[in-house]
């Protein structure tokens, strides 16, 4: 699993993460196609990064690392497919999880002269496909199924040492965590409990449809205890809530999956707060019945003023004003799914059909900016640099 370049050449970049040290010594990038994307662009500054799981079309699966104008620089092979990945707070690891219920984790140090290293789950766990780092970096959080418990968990990782080392785990008072946030001031962790119980000998068979009970819990970080439950009303319980993110006040934007009958459409879009129950959006009528009660990733961009959600089911990314939970509007993405923040105000969203689209002023149609040939796009994109 190395990371390869997508075409050979030499790399400088001189604004590359300023203050994480110059990349052009490390193996891992000394010969990717960084430094010929930006040829005429060095004179810029910040030119954003940005990673995905991907499927190609000879089967193969990875991690491919992208520009700003929605070019391939270089991969990171995986074992399988991929789903989420967590980013260190200095940028200088990844973790590319399997998508649920995958058995692996991929460790990167992009910057280091070290291989990727493969994370294995435990005995009687899998992944959930996301992940998230302490606030000084030493620890990882990873949500887990006990899936003979029938219960979740977050397995607790030290990556300080060469090898990460599983330190122990906290139950996360629900079933079927699916993501998970650091809390803006280090000392919490938010976890969606999706509410639905499966184990990995029925495949992605979903066991407890009746009895869903879906929550958001506030942990300690550093005990496990649950500080608070958050949780939908009963007549909700079968909104699965899986994909979160947080706005510029710190409260927690999740996105939900409806597994009731088709012919409803309960909110899809929720905000939550520590201390006050989940407060439903509204969609409007005419785009809710086309979603296909499935809301994707979920995403602040850069100053936390604006939140995306993707239906990719529905072909639709809509955005909402966090200031007062309005919906702004939608952008017609065909099996779109991952979004990430793009310069001040606006985000790159990747679709299952291989294509990078941009949104910028939300009064304009999306833009396809690039669609690299042999790709197809998973569910979540992420900033890394």
């Amino acid at each position: 699993m190395r990371l390869t370049a997508t075409k050979p050449t030499a790399f400088s970049r001189r604004q590359f993460l300023a203050g994480l040290g110059s990349l052009a010594a490390t193996p891992v990038f000394a010969k990717s196609t960084l430094a010929g994307s930006l040829i005429g662009r060095e004179a810029e500054e910040d030119v954003p990064l940005f990673a995905s799981a991907f499927r190609k079309a000879n089967g193969t699966f990875g991690i491919g690392i992208l520009d700003d104008l929605g070019q391939v620089l270089a991969e990171v092979s995986l074992p399988g497919r991929g789903h989420g990945i967590a980013i260190s707070p200095d940028k200088t690891r990844w973790v590319a999880f399997a998508r649920r219920p995958g058995a692996f984790a991929v460790v990167i140090h992009p910057f280091d002269r070290v291989e990727p290293h493969v994370l294995a789950a435990s005995k009687g766990r899998h992944f959930y496909g996301h992940g998230c780092f302490s606030a000084d970096g030493r620890l990882l959080y990873s949500v887990e199924n006990d899936f003979d418990g029938a219960r979740g968990v977050v397995g607790v990782y030290d990556m300080s040492a060469a090898e990460p080392k599983r330190i122990g785990e906290f139950d996360t008072f629900g079933v079927g965590p699916h993501d998970i946030l650091m809390s803006a001031d280090g000392r919490a962790l938010i976890v969606a409990n999706g509410g639905i119980e499966t184990h990995p000998d029925k495949a992605r068979e979903k066991l407890n449809l009746d009895s869903m009970a879906p929550s958001i819990a506030f942990l300690d970080v550093e005990t496990g205890e649950l500080l608070s439950m958050q949780a939908l009303p009963r007549s909700l319980h079968q909104v699965s809530l899986r994909h979160m993110a947080m706005d510029a006040a710190g409260r927690v934007w999740v996105g939900g999956q409806f597994e009731g009958p088709e012919n409803e459409t309960p909110p899809l879009v929720v905000v939550v707060e520590r201390d006050q129950p989940p407060r439903p959006t509204a969609i409007p009528t005419p785009i809710a019945i086309g979603l296909e009660n499935y809301i994707g990733s979920v995403t602040a961009n850069n100053d936390g003023s604006v939140i995306a959600t993707s239906a990719p089911r529905g072909g639709q990314t809509l955005f909402w004003d966090t200031s007062t939970s309005a919906f702004l509007g939608a952008k017609p993405i065909p099996d779109g799914c991952g979004v990430a923040p793009i310069d001040q105000a606006g985000f790159l969203i990747s679709d299952g059909n291989g294509a990078l689209s941009y949104v910028g002023e939300l009064d304009a149609p999306a833009e396809v900016i690039a669609r690299p040939p042999g790709y197809a796009w998973d569910n979540h994109m992420s900033s890394i640099s």
